[in-house]
This record gives structure tokens, C-alpha cells and sequence, in this order.
């Protein structure tokens, strides 16, 4: 899933490839995409990019003496499981290409394209970002570390390390791959209480004494855990790639994949937390029980292959046939428009307890096999 990392990258390259290129028309929404219509149309305009945290900004700005006039119109795109920016030629649009810019004439027609395979990205045209969001990690350090210190009094924190680092009212920009990583370099346990690992942070001072290149030398060697936060991403903002522009192949994705300690990696454990995000840690030990989602349970271990595979774009392997049964049996009494859910939103899982009419037919069955035993008892007597 892209983070904070990958959508830095999708701005550098939006504002790489489209510095100089003229674009013109309307915009090109695909007719499968539930997201919102762009209301924009210029006969020549400007496209640039930036990004704030798991948030990117598409502002296109119109050229003096563009026909029809209007204001500059800014876009705020979330990347969802898969989206990412490609520039292709409009007579090859890439697949699941579900909004697109294409550039004005005479020269050869190219399309910025918003590919989103899993169609779980969106955009909005009013162009703010989300409110509620903290800093960016990586782009506002200062004001990402005070917002978290200020507010340990949140009841985020009194969560598990693990899923508070997920909060992006705190954490903007930290995902699950990030998490994962931060915490391996740290040795903190993953169900470690958020609030705990925190705490220590406030009191955490450098010696006056030192000196300026003392002071960066001795964080850079011991940093904390909101350090990491914001030099983790970083790291992976220098490795460049991951799938931007037209190369779009395994040599794009090698670097990243050999920058991995933690994430996905053999001999790691991985478990899921309670919002059902699996986080991989170093097996230093079993995790305390207490620490743990109620009826959590560790997950077999995959290949590095297929988790990255699946974390970029492949489906899961489908679940056992007892829950597929169970599922379609408590689906079948619901009504079919409570059943069908909007893509890009959370699924309300139903629960497993039998309904009305099941619980009818099972004492009905049970009552008729007692009665069959209570004949047979009397015949054989």
C-alpha cells in the first residue's frame, strides 16, 4: 500500500514529467470509477504536484489567455491499496487508468494517468487536505513531534504501540510497512502500550554542554522512535522507484525489496492486530499475552514473494470453505441492498451467530432425532 514515501515519490514524479508539457481539454474520468467528475476544462494549462503525509495535491493552473477562464483547480488524491501517476500515450492508456489529463496539441498526445487497480484511491476536487490529519513525517518534522509529545493524554495511546502508529491524526504518512520497520531497529514490542514507549521521550535531553555536531552525531547514532519516523521514510524517499513512470518492472521494485529488514521477511513473525492489519516483528520472544488482541493468532509464514506480491496488487488466497459456508448462511437472511457495500469503504462483517429462522430449524432437528432415539430406546426394550 503506498505511504508517505510513495506518494512524496508520485509528486516528484508528476513534477518531473510534466515540467514544460502544455495540457488542454477536459478531464477524462473512466466510466467504472465511482469517484467524483473533475469540473475542468482549459485549452491550455499547467500541472504540478506536492504532497503532505498519505495525502497528494494536483493543482492545475491555466495559462494567460486560456480559453474558457477560469481559477486554478486543485485535486486531493488518497492512493488507496494501488494508485499511483503514469505518464503513457493517449493511444495506449495504461489498464485501470480511471482519471486522466491528457496534453494539448500539435505535439504527440500523452495522458497523466491516475491508475488505481484495486480502485480503492480517491480524489476530491476541493482541494484541501483532509481534515484531522497531523504533519507530514517526513516534510514537518517539528510540528510532527510536538503534536505527538503535546497530546499523549489522547486515548489513541492508550492502544498498542503497534496500531497507534497507524493513527494519522499523529502518524501522517506512517503505514504498514513503516511501522513494521521502525519498530524492528528499535526492539520495541509490537503490543508494547503506545503511551509507555512515549512517555520516556518527554524526558529524553541532550547535555547543554555539547556541541551542535555533538548533539546531531549522538541522535543519529541512539535516535527515538519518533526520530525514526521521520528518517525511515527518508530512506526510502533516496531508494527513488517503486513503481513511478513508465518503467514499471521488477528492477524498479529490487531496491526497496533488499532495503527491507523486518517487513515480510523470512523468519519474522507476523500477527494480526485488532483492526485486522498484520504487523510483522523480530520473534525476540513470544508477545505478552496481555499485550495481544483478544483471540489474536499468529499467521503462517509466507515467502518474501508472495506478501510483496499480494501487498502489490495480487489477492489474498481465498479463506477456508467453513468460513465462506458460514458467511454465505448468515448473508442469506440479509437483504441484498444491506449486502452489497460501496468500494473504498470499510466492510461491516456480519455476525456469526445464527439467526432466528436457523435457530428454529436446528431445534426442530434436534427435537425429531430425540424423539427417533426415544423410539428406538422403547423397541429395544
Amino acid at each position: 500500500m503506498p505511504e508517505g514515501p510513495e506518494l512524496h515519490l508520485a509528486s516528484v514524479f508528476v513534477n518531473e514529467t510534466c515540467r514544460g508539457l502544455v495540457f488542454g481539454g477536459c478531464v477524462e474520468k473512466s466510466s467504472v470509477s465511482r469517484n467524483p467528475e473533475v469540473p475542468f476544462e482549459s485549452s491550455a494549462y499547467h500541472i504540478s504536484a506536492s504532497a503532505r503525509g498519505k495525502e497528494l495535491r494536483l493543482t492545475l493552473s491555466p495559462l494567460p489567455g486560456a480559453q474558457p477562464p477560469q481559477k486554478p483547480l486543485a485535486l486531493v488524491f488518497r492512493f488507496g491499496m494501488s494508485g499511483s501517476f503514469q505518464l503513457a500515450s493517449a493511444e495506449a492508456l495504461p489498464r485501470h487508468a480511471h482519471l486522466r489529463f491528457y496534453t494539448a496539441p500539435p505535439a504527440p498526445r500523452l495522458a497523466l494517468c491516475f491508475v488505481d487497480i484495486r480502485r480503492f484511491g480517491r480524489w476530491e476536487p476541493r482541494g484541501e487536505w483532509q481534515p484531522g490529519r497531523g504533519p507530514c513525517v517526513l516534510l514537518e518534522y517539528e510540528q510532527f513531534r510536538e503534536n505527538v509529545l503535546h497530546n499523549l493524554s489522547d486515548k489513541a495511546f492508550d492502544q498498542p504501540i503497534c496500531e497507534a502508529l497507524l493513527d494519522q491524526r499523529f502518524f501522517n504518512g506512517i503505514g504498514n510497512y513503516l511501522r513494521a520497520e521502525i519498530l524492528y531497529r528499535l526492539k520495541i514490542p509490537p503490543f508494547e502500550k503506545a503511551r509507555t514507549v512515549l512517555e520516556a521521550l518527554q524526558q529524553r535531553r541532550l547535555s547543554p554542554e555539547l556541541t551542535l555536531s555533538q548533539k546531531i552525531k549522538a541522535k543519529l547514532q541512539n535516535p527515538d522512535l519518533l526520530e525514526l519516523c521521520h528518517s525511515v521514510p527518508k530512506e526510502v524517499v533516496q531508494l527513488g522507484g517503486k513503481g513511478y513512470g513508465l518503467e514499471h518492472g521488477e528492477e524498479d521494485f529490487a531496491a526497496f525489496r533488499a532495503w527491507l529488514r523486518c517487513y515480510g521477511m523470512p523468519g519474522m513473525r507476523s500477527l494480526r492486530d485488532r483492526h485486522g492489519r498484520t504487523i510483522w516483528f523480530q520473534p525476540w520472544g513470544p508477545p505478552i499475552p496481555a499485550q495481544c488482541p483478544t483471540g489474536g493468532k499468529f499467521r503462517k509464514k509466507k515467502s518474501q514473494e508472495t506478501h510483496l506480491g499480494a501487498e502489490n496488487g495480487i489477492k489474498d488466497a481465498s479463506p477456508p470453505r467453513k468460513s465462506i459456508s458460514r458467511t454465505l448462511r448468515v448473508q442469506k437472511h440479509f437483504p441484498k441492498s444491506t449486502a452489497q457495500q460501496s468500494e473504498g469503504t470499510n466492510l461491516q462483517q456480519y455476525p456469526e451467530t445464527p439467526t432466528t429462522p436457523e435457530i428454529r430449524k436446528r431445534r426442530g432437528r434436534q427435537e425429531a432425532a430425540g424423539h427417533r432415539r426415544s423410539q428406538k430406546n422403547k423397541a429395544d426394550t
